[in-house]
């Protein structure tokens, strides 16, 4: 749920991949969302997003969003740290992140969100902005390093409430979105690998193109849905829940 503030200057060519696959993790997470509501007004059998098909499937969506932050910002600073930039969609993450908790929080309190996939990536992203000097090998062998922190060296000392959002603790507070640091931190760092071996290949600069406007159908809309994955994030789970509840509402 981020973008590549570099490829948004005017008349500036934007690589069709990550506005692409952006489109298509929206996609996948509709999908997810849409079934929560299903089950959460008995259209689909109660547990049916906890099966373990349906767990992972809302991993690998996840997983994409935040490999796909690391990607972008590896873009739009490897030609030099534009902080300016950064901060600025830094604010719109962790603002849109404070909306979400609040409205989770007021609807159902005894899961809402309090560190869901946007304040993981708001947290990743700084991290990344840290570490982004660092060669294409070592990000990924960090991010291999997180996931195997996660696995093995959960503690009973991190369960108070303040370092749930860590990862490590062995309890934590139920949640409908816990994306935490570790191992959530791992495919963005994994995403950054990936964005600085494609441009040591020079893949970035023969990898596909476009301007805004000048594509068509199904195709300028799916690249207008990554340019804007992040309003289109907050929109679309009150439009699912209004329309499932409406069905719901008439048939009685």
């Amino acid at each position: 749920m981020t973008h590549d503030p570099a490829q948004g200057a005017p008349g500036r060519a934007r690589l069709v991949f990550p506005d692409l696959a952006r489109a298509i993790a929206l996609i996948g997470m509709a999908i997810f969302h849409f079934t929560f509501d299903l089950q959460n007004f008995g259209f689909a059998p109660p547990g049916t997003i906890f099966e373990p098909g349906w767990e992972a499937f809302a991993r690998l969506v996840a997983g994409s969003f935040i490999f796909l932050a690391g990607f972008s910002l590896v873009l739009a600073h490897r030609h030099g740290v534009r902080l300016r930039p950064f901060c600025q969609r830094l604010v719109k993450l962790v603002a849109a992140a404070a909306l979400v908790s609040l409205a989770t929080y007021l609807m159902m309190p005894q899961f809402f969100i309090y560190y869901g996939i946007l304040h993981s990536i708001a947290v990743s992203s700084v991290i990344g902005l840290l570490l982004i000097a660092l060669p294409w090998p070592l990000l990924a062998t960090l991010g291999v390093a997180i996931l195997w922190i996660h696995l093995d060296y959960a503690n009973a000392a991190f369960n108070h409430p303040a370092l749930w959002w860590l990862g490590l603790s062995t309890q934590w507070r139920a949640s409908v979105d816990f994306e935490p640091v570790f191992p959530w931190l791992a495919p963005l760092l994994w995403g950054m690998a990936a964005a600085k071996l494609s441009a040591r290949l020079g893949w970035l600069e023969r990898a596909p193109r476009y301007r805004i406007g000048e594509r068509r159908g199904i195709m300028a809309v799916a690249l207008f849905a990554g340019r804007h994955s992040l309003p289109i994030y907050l929109i679309h789970q009150p439009v699912l829940f209004g329309l499932t509840w409406a069905v719901y509402l008439a048939r009685g």
